[in-house]
């Protein structure tokens, strides 16, 4: 049976081309005999759409068809790095068609030193992929010119694909059905893409926007077909207001589509402690999709399954407050950035991570179905998405079920979200959430809204306000966020001021941190040297940033930093960063750090820490970043190093990647170091099979943990994985450490599209 991307065009099939290629290359390219399909007004940029007619494209990466010659090439992909606005330097050639099924995008990337190419990853939507050589393209579907869809590949067929939210988020842990095959030769690599239109969702009529992005890694410079700001960095792709316009597109008249997506499990859990440590089990259930028409969405999940979700990296907290980690299952990817409310910010400071939240979360989806004492059965749950007329309206219903080992309840979680654009680039929306417990706790409601105002390329301002109901008290249940960014490439200045009353409670969602006014204000220069002394630099950052907290019931001091912090980013992509903070805090409760080895008493407590790591590009064999830091630490000092990001590469499919953290306290309260080594080696067998073992030991919960994972997608959105994992009792007498669970799974899911 072939596979769905060798399609067949039938007759009616409508296609694009479009032909990019830079100007400062010295290898000519294709010259086709077609009419031009990009042009280019001044800042804007437009493909026309052409019939593709009955030829057939056979997607092997090969570019072998005669259909590539026949167009002639627009030209000039633009640089964003490192020299903003001028040409790229390696040309990039690249075509967009259509049938009636799927749409194809192909490109031929050319290169003076294919030899230099960065080329070491493939697993699907790493994070280091993008650390490769590699060719993207964004679909602005509805051309509302904010949000959309991404998908790229490198040369060895590595697989990203994401949805992005207002210009900013980026849900990498969403995926779809499509697929890309690469090949290289003597010129470079090419590419070819197919995805179905089925995969997308898209407006009635009217045109798409589109932008296409190459990344030579080891130029270290990206370029795009339209012109991007560098002081976008990495979220250049995600800027839908500049992407290029496409036209005289004709998408399937049926928009109609079911798809189900059934799983079974089996396996055996074992726990020590039981009196009956060994329990079989298996279970049954599964996704299903129900496309209304291409803005109307419908989502149903029956009895929710983990079993693929890879443990959680384990983190030690060294501070009062709870830490955050992502969200992994996939019924809760799709709409998420829909959910969110506000900004999370990011700019000038850029982004962390897992680890401590700034602000309170409304709607946070680990809420539902996870708990601290372990996974609550999740019975049957919906959610309704609806795309019209600048509308986004998104509507969650899900019941969980009892679980009397861990004291779970049925409960039902309610979200309602509405969002409206305006302006350019500019969002209002308000939300409601609903938790109803089984037990007679009332009811928790929260009303919150938001609005998101973006002027120009450079400036945002974000004002957040919810307030939250569980009929327990009829004060202090206000939260409200107001932010101003302004990031532009050799400046940036963001302000932020945070209210959280001490009886806000978002029954699904999350607050790290209650009480508090919280003040902050960040100023950023940002110069890149032009002297012939530092051609090795390619920009400084130097950043002051200064962060007050009062208590909001009584306006009492709770805590204060001030931090000054320099970052060069060299040429090769390397990044020197050197940071000095001053602080203190105010504890009026005592508090437990590092697993309980110290106990911290009340008392006010003064700060001063330096830091300086340095990270490691992923060109190099062995990459990663290196961190030293010394700090005070509630009347003591704390020392520690880490290495983190690891990555060593054995061969292009074969990779270790260890991770340490070590922190030695020394306070009048005692003494203690905390060790946290994680391994992980990665078997990339090919672009939808990999194997996996990642280790983890955390001296603060005296456990050594490890899930050693076969994943094998054998269709497109159809997976096998394999699973088994461990934890052990380091403090036992025994070697190795005395086993405290255990468990194998064997999950099979199987896509079904009507």
């Amino acid at each position: 049976m072939r596979p769905f991307l060798l399609s067949r065009a039938a007759k009616g099939v409508f296609g694009l081309a479009l032909i990019a290629s830079s100007a400062t290359a010295s290898d000519q390219g294709h010259q086709g005999e077609g009419p031009q399909t990009l042009t280019r007004d001044g800042g804007q940029v437009s493909l026309q759409a052409n019939s593709l007619g009955g030829e057939v494209i056979k997607v092997d990466g090969k570019l072998d068809e005669a259909i590539y010659s026949r167009f002639e090439p627009a030209s000039d992909f633009i640089q964003q790095e490192p020299k903003e606005g001028e040409p790229a330097t390696e040309r990039t050639e690249a075509w967009v068609f259509f049938d009636e099924k799927n749409i194809y995008i192909s490109a031929r990337c050319f290169d003076s030193q294919p030899d230099r190419m960065v080329a070491n990853e493939m697993r699907r939507d790493n994070f280091n992929l993008f650390e490769n050589e590699n060719f993207a393209v964004i679909f602005d579907t509805f051309y509302d010119k904010r949000n959309g869809y991404m998908f790229y590949t490198t040369p060895l067929g590595g697989l990203f694909d994401g949805l992005v939210t207002d210009e900013s988020a980026t849900n990498r842990d969403w995926n779809t059905v499509w697929d890309a095959k690469v090949a290289r030769d003597a010129k470079g690599w090419t590419v070819e893409f197919v995805i179905p239109f089925k995969s997308l969702r898209y407006g009635a009529e009217g045109p798409w926007g589109i932008n296409l992005r190459r990344r030579v890694r080891w130029k270290n410079e990206t370029s795009f077909l339209t012109s991007i700001a560098a002081s976008f960095g990495r979220r250049g792709l995600n800027q839908f207001s500049l992407a290029a316009t496409l036209t005289g597109l004709t998408t399937p008249s049926n928009s109609r589509a079911f798809e189900i997506k059934p799983y079974t499990t089996g396996g055996l859990t074992t726990d020590t402690a039981l009196p009956e440590p060994n329990d079989w089990n298996a279970e049954f259930g599964g996704d299903a999709k129900l496309t209304l028409s291409s803005a109307l969405v419908a989502d149903i999940t029956y009895n929710t399954d983990f079993a693929q979700v890879e443990d959680d990296q384990q983190q030690v907290n060294l501070s009062r407050f709870d830490l955050v980690f992502p969200e992994k299952r996939d019924f809760f990817l799709e709409g998420k950035g829909l959910f969110e409310l506000g900004s999370r910010g990011g700019g000038s400071a850029g982004g962390g991570g897992p680890g401590p939240a700034e602000t309170p979360i409304v709607f946070f989806s680990r809420r539902i179905g996870l708990s601290d004492d372990g996974l609550v059965p999740i019975n049957v749950g919906g959610r309704l998405t609806a795309k019209a007329a600048g509308w986004n309206v998104g509507a969650l219903q899900i019941r969980t079920g009892e679980d009397p080992s861990i004291g779970a309840e049925h409960t039902d979680f309610s979200v309602l979200r509405v969002k409206k654009d305006f302006l350019e680039r500019s969002t209002i929306g308000v939300i409601a959430t609903r938790r109803d417990d089984a037990n007679p706790a009332p009811t928790n409601l929260v009303y919150g809204g938001d609005v998101n105002l973006a002027f120009g390329s450079t400036v945002r301002i974000t004002g957040v306000g919810a307030r939250s109901d569980s009929g327990l008290t009829s004060s202090g249940d206000l939260f409200y966020q107001g932010r101003f960014e302004w990031n532009a490439d050799r400046y940036g200045l963001e302000a932020e001021h945070v209210r959280v009353e001490e009886n806000f409670d978002p029954g699904v969602g999350f607050v790290p941190r209650s009480d508090i006014d919280r003040n902050k204000v960040l100023v950023r220069f940002s110069p890149r040297p032009k002297r012939e002394s530092l051609r090795s630099v390619r920009q400084f950052r130097w950043m002051l940033a200064f962060d007050h907290i009062a208590s909001a019931e009584t306006g009492d001091f709770q805590s204060r930093e001030a931090q000054a912090e320099l970052e060069t980013e060299f040429q090769n992509g390397d990044f020197l960063n050197l940071q000095f903070k001053d602080s203190q805090e105010a504890i009026d409760e005592e508090f437990e750090v590092a697993g309980g080895d110290l106990i911290i008493p009340i008392g006010s407590y003064r700060f001063r820490e330096y830091e300086a790591r340095y990270r490691l590009g992923q060109q190099r064999k062995i990459s990663g970043t290196v961190l030293f830091h010394r700090s005070g630490f509630y009347g003591g000092t704390r020392t520690g190093i880490e290495y983190n990001r690891g990555r060593i590469e054995v061969t292009s499919r074969f990779s270790v990647e260890p991770q340490v953290q070590i922190n030695k306290l020394d306070t009048p309260f005692g003494k203690t170091t905390t060790k946290l080594v994680t391994g992980r080696i990665n078997l990339t067998l090919s672009p939808r099979m990999d194997v996996s073992a990642l280790t983890q030991y955390n001296s603060t919960s005296d456990e050594l943990a490890t899930n050693i994972r076969f994943h094998w997608e054998y269709q497109p959105g159809s997976d096998l994985f394999v699973v088994y994992g461990d934890v052990r009792d380091t403090l036992s007498d025994a070697r190795p450490p005395a086993l405290s669970t255990r468990s194998f799974v064997v999950k099979f899911t199987k896509l079904l599209r009507f």
